[in-house]
């Protein structure tokens, strides 16, 4: 199993976390994913040959995949705020779930299993014109979530203060595009954030939790494990684990 991210820069970067690509050459591979506050486009080949392109929700729960061998995915790591000025439309619906996207969809069926470095290049160059030729971005929804993934807030409440935004229409903002609360969200995010320090074997709280019993149960709500479970991380199966030492 090999696994590459490239992150993005400027200001496509309040829209896509990064582009990735994985590859399982020679065995049926069992990998569980975690929910990190990010939804997933995800270019699938086998046999160097293109089988689907889907769209993930956003997870809240940890989910089982099985990826078959010769295998090959390019994706795309998506940011919240995506949903709404790149793809047009709500989320909430794929929740803990994917959707089939067509062949043509960005016209990923012209690249080649080979060829992610070209993929990553042209699909940049088609969100940055998509964004440079939006009419109008809520900056309050830019700050919002630039607050949450930068881990610059911790509670509703501070979000809302930071925004000008009451508690009541973000919560009505997140459950209508997303399907699901801001605290939950925020508890999501600051989860992921532990992941890199437990694969070091980083085991005690991370900023923003109280304590042990604090950092042990949210992380254990969120994953369906315990740190010490995560750090073990036995045949790779934590795949955002396996990846969390990456630069």
């Amino acid at each position: 199993m090999t696994y590459r991210e490239k992150k993005t820069t400027g200001f496509i970067g309040n829209f896509v976390q990064c582009f990735w690509e994985y590859t399982n050459a020679d065995q049926v591979t069992e990998h569980t994913i975690l929910p990190d506050g990010y939804f997933d486009l995800i270019a699938v080949f086998q046999n160097n040959q293109l089988q689907f392109i889907k769209l993930t929700g956003t997870w809240t729960a940890p989910v089982n995949i099985i990826i078959p061998e010769n295998t090959r995915i390019f994706a795309i790591r998506f940011k919240l705020l995506a949903t709404e000025y790149l793809f047009r439309q709500e989320i909430k619906s794929i929740r803990d779930t994917a959707r089939a996207l067509p062949a043509d969809f960005w016209q990923i069926q012209t690249y080649q299993s080979h060829e992610f470095d070209r993929f990553v290049a042209d699909v940049s160059f088609h969100l940055d014109h998509c964004l440079k030729h939006l009419r109008e971005i809520d900056n309050r929804k830019l700050e919002l979530f630039a607050l949450i993934y930068e881990q610059r807030v911790d509670s509703v409440a501070e979000i809302a203060d930071r925004v000008f935004w009451s508690s009541r229409q973000i919560n009505r903002y997140f459950n209508a595009q997303f399907g699901f609360p801001l605290k939950l969200f925020l508890k999501i995010v600051r989860c992921q954030t532990t992941y890199k320090d437990i694969s070091n074997g980083s085991l005690y709280p991370a900023n923003n939790y109280y304590d042990q019993a604090h950092f042990i149960k949210d992380v254990k709500k969120i994953t369906g494990s315990t740190p010490k479970e995560l750090f073990k991380n036995k045949n790779d199966r934590f795949l955002q684990l396996s990846n969390a030492k990456l630069p």
